[in-house]
């Protein structure tokens, strides 16, 4: 039975990560807070570990302790308006993390690298924290076929009820004041489940000879955030005012930027539309325009609902 290692495997996407992963493969759920350490465990029955990506040595000692066959890298510093306050911290974790992940799975003989990005580092990166993701992205992709490690990455929009993302944070508001303080109902955001971003995952990694050195992203629905205040409000209770933009906030997410246009293409993979983003050998046939937030397929009222009625048990 292979060895995978998640890194950051206590957060939202790694618990799932390992609930559909833990009757094929040994998973080895490892973060730096023991406390969600434990969490997960008891989550998950995946095995735990201690780990400090922007520590060599501690990523030196989980892979001498585990031996992965495939690591998947999600260990990240996510929030875009604390990576604009404290960039040093982004950087630490998203770039030099991430060289450590990379230098150590080369070094080690890893089989198979997956980095877990996101639609933030899509060109043009309008944050600190989307630039860190777009370093990590060329860095792996870059190192793909250097040695007997493969890597790819995953790029995709925002997980619903993921840990700090707006749903809990809206659902706290109500039942805290009865009022959802926004900084955005006029944006529009990518929105799908944390299944459906596990599985884009457990793709890329299974179809490694096809994304292998690219970014593989998953078809998505936007939605308006305007119209998902105004179901969660009916359905929670409450109100919503706006208030100031956070820095580094837009209006609109990219998922193929225009510089990347002659670089994509479509593929069915896994039953599924995906695109395929290769940072250096053109497409037979590129994808045709600029993918946002603003012309992509609308979330329907049903789906909506669907998406907000259904928080996990779990949110820590």
């Amino acid at each position: 039975m292979e060895t995978i290692l998640v890194t950051g495997g206590t957060g939202f996407l790694g618990r799932e990560l390992g609930m559909q992963l833990k009757d094929r493969y040994r998973v080895i759920l490892a973060a730096r807070n023991n406390n969600q350490n434990q969490i997960a465990n008891r989550i998950t029955d995946c095995e735990i570990a201690p780990l400090d990506i922007v520590n060599i040595h501690s990523v030196n000692d989980v892979f001498d302790e585990f031996k992965p066959d495939i690591v998947i890298h999600a260990a990240a510093t996510k929030y875009v308006d604390i990576s604009e306050k404290f960039p040093n911290e982004c950087i630490d974790v998203n770039v030099t993390g991430s060289q450590n992940i990379a230098r150590a799975a080369v070094q080690k003989g890893v089989k198979r690298v997956i980095g877990v990005s996101t639609d933030k580092a899509a060109p043009p990166c309008r944050s600190t924290y989307g630039l860190s993701k777009a370093l990590m992205e060329r860095l792996f992709c870059a190192m793909d076929n250097k040695s007997i490690t493969r890597f790819t990455c995953v790029r995709f929009g925002n997980i619903a009820w993921s840990t700090g993302s707006v749903f809990p944070i809206w659902k706290e508001m109500i039942e805290q004041a009865g009022e959802i303080k926004t900084t955005g109902p006029h944006m529009r955001r990518f929105f799908f489940h944390v299944s459906e971003a596990a599985r884009l995952v457990i793709t890329a990694m299974n179809e490694m000879d096809t994304t292998g050195g690219k970014v593989l992203s998953r078809k998505m629905k936007a939605g308006q955030i305007e119209d998902i205040l105004k179901l969660f409000v009916k359905l929670y209770g409450g109100r919503y005012t706006k208030v100031g933009e956070r820095p580094g906030e837009s209006v609109d997410e990219t998922l193929i930027g225009i510089s990347e246009l002659p670089f994509t293409r479509e593929i069915t993979l896994d039953g599924h539309q995906h695109y395929i983003i290769s940072f250096n050998q053109k497409a037979d046939k590129p994808f045709p325009d600029v993918l946002t937030s603003a012309n992509a397929e609308r979330l329907n009222e049903e789906e909506i609902m669907n998406i907000i009625s259904n928080p996990p048990k779990f949110i820590v």
